[in-house]
Parts: C-alpha cells; structure tokens; sequence
C-alpha cells in the first residue's frame, strides 16, 4: 500500500532534521511522496514574537530548499512545497494575499489559536489549545471567565470560520482541542453540543471540497492516545464523502510514517476503504488520486 507525509516539519519551524534528512528518511520508509509544511510566518502579519513559526525573513530561503531538494530526488519520490496556515480570526487566514501569492503545491488550514471571548486576556492576545495546561488554563480563566464550555465552542467557531473562508486544501488535526481535554475534565465530548459541532465541521467541509487528514502527530510525539480526528468524527467525515489523507504531522524524520497503521485502522473502522495521495496542481488546486486501505 501506498502511503505520504504531507504534515512535516523541519528546523526551519519547530521541527528538529533539515529538509534533506527528512527527504533521505522518507525515501528509506518507502513513501511515494514527503511535504513540507512549515508554520507559515505571522510575526509580520501579526505581530507576535513566537518561535515554532517560519520567521518572515526565512521563507524563501525554505521555499528554496524544498524545490532542490524536489530536483535532487527527482524519479526517487516526489517532494511538495506547502505551508501550514493558521487561521486566527481577524489577523491569518489561507485567503491571505501574501499566502496566495506563493506557488505553493498544497495547503494545511489549522486552528491552534483560540482568540479570547471577552477580550480580558493579556493584550487581548490569543492562546494555544495544544500548548501547555498553565496557558490553557490562563487563557480561559482571563479570557472566557473561566467557561471552559465557552473555549469549546469558541474553537469550534474558528474552525467552522476557517473552512467557510477557504484557500486552503488539508483540514489539519480538525479536533485538536481534544488534546488538553483528558478524560473529558474540561468539557464533556458526549454532550449533544459537542456532537452537533462534530457534525456542523463535517459537513462544511463536504461543501468546502477540503480533504481531512488523519493525523497521528499526537501519538508521535506521547502527547495524545488517538489520531486526530477520533473515530466517531471520522465516520461524520466519512458519511459526508470528505476525502481523508494520512499524514504524521512529523516533527522528526524518525515519526514520517509514525502510527499509520492506526491511521489505516481508524479509516476502516470509520467505514473508509480508501484514503487519498497528493498528484501534484492544476489550475491552483491540489489534485489527489485514491489508493485502497
């Protein structure tokens, strides 16, 4: 069976191998394809100061580094240049002018930032779902009074806003809010609310046209026990005909196919019998082709 790794980072971003190591592993596992998808740079856009994103004065150096090395593995595997844009409301999105001027082969779209509900945060900044608990905590104690009902829907909002908006062609680790969330302490996932945002997400992103990728960064990296999205999702994803991509979110070389098989698993259980491989742009949108579980 075919398989890729399109969610990858390197040392141009939070990752830890260069671009040409992840190339040298990606080729010794067997993929048919490996991407590249930087954080895309917000210091200029937004003015925050954070340093697991592209620096702004870096990308074309990245952008660079990814078409050699697509020259220097020609006939090998194929290698793809994308970005992974963060949606933050009012200040990033895919649609961004400086996002689509690029010739970029794909696009990630992911919410890691939650912008606070009342305005109370510090500076009125956003905060990180998946970062550490104490900036979890912080940030909806200072910025949802404490709602942690709210932070969950504000997430879902995001998402739901991000897909609405588009430009973008992998909707990434669609429910990583599940992360800091363990055993349910700080929103329940069984509620009638979180199910019927599962469903809102799934069906935007039917009428979107995106491709949803099940993630295994979590289980990479010993921060999560599960793919992104959970099973339950998927069959959502699933019963709305959204093409899925398994991918590793890869942050080393080591994890460029790290826990596909329970990516494969997940899918089939979801009532998958197929998941799909970047071919490459036509007219400026991803074209993918379908290769069987």
């Amino acid at each position: 069976m075919k398989y890729s790794s399109l969610h990858t980072h390197t040392c141009f971003c939070d990752g830890s191998d260069d671009i040409e190591t992840m190339c040298r592993a990606a080729y010794a596992k067997g993929l048919v394809a490996v991407g590249f998808s930087a954080h895309a740079p917000i210091a200029k856009k937004t003015g925050f100061k954070l340093t697991w994103h592209l620096p702004d004065d870096r990308l074309y150096e990245y952008i660079d580094e990814v078409h050699a090395a697509r020259r220097r593995w020609e006939g090998k595997i194929n290698v793809y240049l994308g970005l992974e844009v963060d949606y933050i409301k009012g200040l990033r999105c895919a649609m961004d002018s400086d996002i689509r001027s690029l010739d970029l082969d794909y696009c990630i779209g992911s919410v890691h930032y939650i912008v606070p509900g009342n305005g109370s945060c510090r500076d009125c900044q956003p905060f990180t779902v998946d970062g550490s608990v104490a900036e979890l905590e912080q940030g909806v104690r200072e910025g949802f009074g404490g709602d942690n009902e709210a932070l969950m829907h504000a997430y879902w909002d995001a998402v739901a806003e991000m897909i609405g908006i588009g430009g973008f062609d992998i909707l990434g680790h669609a429910d990583l809010i599940r992360m800091n969330n363990p055993d349910d302490c700080r929103f329940t996932t069984a509620s009638t609310g979180w199910n019927s945002r599962l469903a809102e997400i799934a069906g935007a992103a039917s009428r979107g046209g995106c491709v949803v990728e099940v993630n295994t960064g979590g289980l990479n990296r010993g921060k999560y026990a599960d793919t992104y999205p959970s099973p339950s999702f998927l069959r959502l994803f699933r019963e709305n005909n959204v093409p899925a991509v398994i991918t590793a979110d890869a942050h080393r070389a080591k994890d460029l196919d790290g826990h596909y098989e329970a990516a494969r698993r997940n899918l089939l259980e979801a009532g998958y019998s197929e998941h799909v491989l970047l071919k490459g742009k036509v007219n400026g949108r991803a074209m993918w082709e379908s290769e069987r579980l």
